[in-house]
């Protein structure tokens, strides 16, 4: 064999080698299914008012990625922060922590905070405090979707005047036939009823009233919420779109497949920016 073919031969084997050593743990797609970069998904959530960024409660790719695009949103836009993870009622514990008026136990103390707070969402809390941007907690008490949930929508007519300034103004609308929540009622097996859907609804809707109520000129909100909260452009993305039909929203969803080279036809059209994340990706809790 000549030398040069030689040489030839182990370089195609040695890059053979690498390539198949090679383990992305994520790929952007668009929602056609074209694969994407993040600086292009950086670019496109800078044109929003709203961004809705759907996320794997458990998956630490999508907690580093909600971090470094609200670092690099903010390093050109004003941004407002919001997200499921924070109860209305919580509200004021959280500006004291943002003010310093309160240390971490302090919070800990006050606020219903999730499990994994410290290692995912703490640093999102962090960086705002950092910068003076504002947090807003803008989930429904997890009681009232609960009692949501037991007795339907009527139920929340009974709540004092305080604890419905922690709601959706009533009564809000709700589409049973949204796709969220007819697959939501598919995914339970018919388990909890027409309630089920309902109370995912007063979350969304909750969720929707209180990014629409801290809404900025010349301001993005950010806002971090279950994947599910807004996949296929609805959740709260509907509730935004009825209130301010001209509002620009990008969205963002997650989803995980074995396969990382193409997006899966079931989550096409999921968002405007969807990542995959490798199914045997690490779980943070």
């Amino acid at each position: 064999m000549k030398i040069p073919s030689l040489i030839l031969s182990l370089f195609l084997a040695a890059t053979h080698l690498i390539s198949a050593q090679d383990k992305p743990a994520y790929q952007l797609f668009d929602k056609n299914g074209k694969k994407t970069t993040y600086e292009k998904m950086l670019k496109g959530a800078s044109k929003g008012e709203v961004v809705l960024f759907g996320e794997f409660h458990d998956n630490p790719i999508s907690h580093w990625l909600e971090l470094e695009l609200t670092r690099d949103l903010a390093e050109n836009n004003k941004l407002v922060l919001g997200a499921e993870m924070f109860e209305a009622d919580n509200q004021l514990p959280l500006d004291r922590y943002l003010k310093g008026e309160i240390d971490q136990k302090g919070l800990d103390t006050l606020a219903r905070l999730w499990n994994n707070y410290k290692t995912d969402y703490k640093p999102l809390a962090d960086f705002a405090k950092s910068k003076n941007i504002p947090f807003i907690a803008t989930n429904v008490p997890r009681k009232f979707a609960s009692l949501v949930y037991k007795k339907g929508f009527t139920a929340l007519d009974t709540l004092f005047a305080t604890e419905k300034s922690w709601i959706a103004p009533l009564p809000f609308p709700y589409d049973p036939k949204l796709p969220g929540y007819v697959k939501m009622l598919e995914m339970s097996g018919g388990h909890g009823g027409e309630n089920l859907p309902k109370a995912q609804a007063v979350k969304d809707a909750t969720m929707a009233h209180f990014i629409l109520k801290n809404l900025q000129p010349n301001t993005i909100f950010v806002h971090y919420n279950g994947s599910f909260h807004s996949d296929y452009f609805d959740g709260i993305n509907w509730y935004l779109l009825k209130d301010k039909p001209a509002l620009k929203i990008v969205t963002i969803a997650s989803v995980s497949q074995k396969n990382l080279t193409k997006l899966e036809a079931e989550n096409l059209h999921k968002a405007d920016y969807i990542i995959v994340v490798d199914e045997d990706m690490t779980k943070t809790f």
